[in-house]
């Protein structure tokens, strides 16, 4: 087995490499003049079963090319196998025509990476699991709740938590949730009137007294959180703490967090935390490392990846 690790979320990369024991394989990611990538393998990788990790996200057009000229010079360097681990999968929230004369674009890149000559994909809490079809290659859509569950455990008296979930398409992450720290659950029911803003309506559940969890695949623009607490702290809630899988924090997203109600944001490394997430002090990390080395072992030894979330 080796692993290649593209620039876009290097410490990670190095932690799984860490975890699994095994050395990042020398790979040369740079740049021409004019921003063209270039890739240069740097030792045999010939009927070596291989994975490539790389987050596929900001800036997301550059990560997703490293990554497809990676899969490209593995595949002409004659591995064996080749894994795409994409603990971000990028474009996945266009997994369908929202309205007329718009694309698919997660269809196009699962496209992309399996034309590139992808054997499989390993990736982290797709935004809608049934992106998982558009690949015509195995794909293994690995979830973040064993980890948050321990977070949760470690920190707050489960007798006394709620799960929410910030919206109605979020209900079935939530709920596993739930079930695995025997929580009740709690649902916000929100109106987006444009892309970006939203306003919450309606909680549908009784968060009075309760520390509350809010639980999702994405913050961005972190409008939808924000305006989740206040109205969770309106109804009584005792605190509100939300439990992020992938920790995008565009614009000023940091700063709307760090000024929010919320007790805290806790996101996973998927994402390579900028250091404006690093600095604000109302917003944690926690690894995925573990997680995702233990299903690259269990992907090259040909064991179970299913069993990880019995």
């Amino acid at each position: 087995m080796k692993i290649v690790a593209g620039n876009s979320n290097r410490a990670l990369a190095e932690e799984i490499s860490s975890y699994l024991g095994a050395p990042l394989a020398k790979c040369q990611v740079r740049r021409f003049a004019d921003q063209e990538i270039f890739v240069e393998l740097q030792e045999n990788v010939r009927g070596e079963d291989v994975f490539v990790l790389q987050s596929t996200s900001f800036p997301a057009n550059d990560h997703l090319m490293e990554l497809l000229i990676v899969i490209d010079a593995l595949r002409r360097s004659s591995a064996k196998r080749i894994t795409a681990v994409v603990p971000y999968f990028g474009y996945a929230r266009q997994d369908r025509r929202a309205s007329g004369r718009t694309p698919i674009s997660a269809k196009l890149v699962a496209n992309l990476i399996t034309h590139a000559g992808a054997h499989r994909v390993l990736t982290l809490d797709l935004h809608a699991g049934q992106i998982q079809g558009f690949f015509d290659i195995p794909t293994d859509n690995l979830f973040a709740a064993p980890v948050m569950t321990r977070d949760i455990k470690e920190r707050y008296s489960t007798d006394n938590v709620m799960v929410v979930s910030p919206d109605v398409g979020g209900v079935v992450r939530a709920r596993a949730l739930a079930k695995r720290i025997d929580a009740p659950l709690a649902i916000v029911d929100k109106r987006r009137d444009k892309p970006g803003e939203s306003e919450v309506m309606n909680i549908i559940g009784d968060p009075s007294g309760r520390d509350c969890i809010l639980v999702d695949d994405i913050v961005d623009s972190g409008g939808t959180l924000c305006n989740a607490a206040e109205a969770l702290l309106a109804e009584g809630a005792k605190s509100v703490t939300a439990y992020i899988t992938h920790g995008v924090l565009s614009g000023g997203a940091v700063a709307r967090v760090s000024s929010s109600k919320l007790k805290e944001l806790v996101i996973t490394n998927s994402i390579e935390p900028t250091a404006a997430v690093l600095a604000a002090p109302n917003i944690r990390t926690i690894s995925i490392a573990p997680l995702m080395g233990e299903a690259i072992s269990r992907t090259a030894l040909e064991q179970s990846v299913s069993s990880l979330f019995g």
